[in-house]
């Protein structure tokens, strides 16, 4: 089987390496040259453990070409974009546009596979209608699927083949050609239903993410106003067999969480308050961070150095990244910031150039590299003061000031800056 890959990016490239990594010759189309140019050149342009080896071997052995010019093939998988509107909207013009580059191409029997994120009716209500107007009718001439991608960067590698794959098809022989294409490599369930109940599974999967992560969040606005450890609350009550509250954290970034709800609440806006309202929270966390920071040193701050620009750990995606909100509401403070992040060439600048006579670090991403920091460059900063926003710090100090979601509480009324702890003891 010949299957071309349009689009690589996050999603596009890991997915085209694994088919080529089980047998199948696989063409990666994208309209970016540098990206090609850099993947010919055997170098991989996204941060995932496992890809850059596993991409040169399907390369080395002329399983995989990374090509600017579309070919001919038997299935034709698109992971494109679909980043938002202004007004939230789900943006199609990406998909429209590879499906425009495919139609010149297609044959009879070919399996058009969608598994970018769409809003609900986008397979049979964009892709569709495209297809038959060329001529095609969907399900006899061509099959049409939306299947879309469930893996967390850091793991794609391993939750392409293991995880259960939803496999919506527009007819049900739709849904059986998708299902042969993914049965090449994928080891966990074929979960076979229409394109629709697809399209929605996904966006709620994220959705419910989003929403209980809310809860968190409002959790720390609520305990920091009655002097609560939030973090104290969540775990006790996590105790409960029944409970399961997420963490709390400066708002959720990357193009799920803190786009996908947006897709259902514009196609369904009186149906969805509870969504709408977890999306405010969410989004209201970065600037909530910035005045905390207010709150905390007393409106004294003059510079503050943010720990890392990615929106999650131990990836380079800064697409929707909570942290570089908050960079640019304390800027609005007239506050210098500085930006520090190792796995994100951007950010990745000297960390002494960062830290030195900073009133404040912040700890925005979960990186492995900010779980300890070395004393030099604390005892470099203005006032020794550490916001960890994700509570992953596990370094120590005896003049440093450590400040947690959960005890936000002790400086809400900006009094002091009393409370100095040793790191090792939480």
């Amino acid at each position: 089987m010949k299957i071309a890959t349009i689009g690589l990016g996050y999603i596009g490239l890991p997915t085209a390496v694994m088919f080529a990594k089980h047998g199948q010759e696989v063409i990666g189309f994208d309209t970016n040259k540098e990206v090609i140019a850099r993947l010919q050149s055997g170098c991989i342009h996204i941060e995932e453990p496992g890809l850059q080896e596993a991409f040169q071997g399907v390369l080395a052995n002329g399983l995989l070409r990374p090509v600017s010019q579309l070919e001919p093939a038997d299935t034709f998988i698109i992971a494109v974009p679909t980043p938002h509107t202004e007004d939230h909207s789900c943006d199609t013009r990406y998909i429209r546009q590879a499906v425009k580059d495919v139609i010149p191409l297609l044959k009879t029997g070919n399996t058009i596979i969608l598994e970018s994120t769409v809003a609900p009716k986008t397979t049979t209500g964009v892709i569709q209608p495209m297809l038959e107007e060329a001529g095609f009718t969907v399900g006899v001439d061509v099959h049409l699927v939306h299947c879309p991608e469930r893996v967390l960067p850091g793991q794609i590698m391993t939750e392409l083949v293991h995880n259960n794959r939803i496999i919506g098809g527009v007819t049900p022989a739709c849904a059986n050609a998708g299902e042969a294409v993914y049965q090449t490599f994928v080891e966990g369930e074929m979960l076979l239903t229409d394109a629709s109940t697809a399209e929605l599974s996904k966006l709620m999967e994220n959705t419910f993410r989003d929403t209980n992560i809310a809860l968190a969040n409002e959790l720390v606005k609520l305990s920091t106003e009655l002097g609560i450890n939030a973090l104290n609350v969540i775990e006790m009550a996590n105790k409960h067999p029944r409970v399961n509250i997420h963490t709390p954290g400066p708002g959720v970034g990357g193009h799920c969480l803190a786009v996908d709800p947006y897709f259902i609440t514009i196609a369904a806006p009186e149906q969805t308050p509870l969504i709408q309202t977890a999306r405010e929270i969410n989004s209201s966390m970065p600037e909530y961070i910035a005045e905390s920071v207010d709150t905390i040193t007393n409106n004294t701050a003059k510079k503050v150095v943010i720990l890392g620009a990615a929106y999650k750990g131990n990836v380079d995606d800064v697409r929707e990244s909570p942290a570089l909100k908050i960079a640019e509401y304390l800027q609005q403070r007239g506050i210098e910031v500085h930006v520090y992040d190792p796995h994100v060439a951007y950010y990745n600048m000297n960390p002494e150039t960062a830290f030195a006579n900073a009133d404040m670090a912040i700890i925005a991403t979960e990186h492995d590299e900010f779980k300890h920091l070395p004393i030099s460059l604390l005892t470099s900063m203005a006032t020794m003061q550490i916001f960890d926003t994700k509570n992953i710090f596990e370094g120590a100090h005896e003049e440093l000031t450590y400040i947690t979601l959960g005890t936000l509480h002790r400086y809400s009324n900006a009094s002091s800056f009393s409370h100095k702890k040793s790191l090792g003891r939480r």
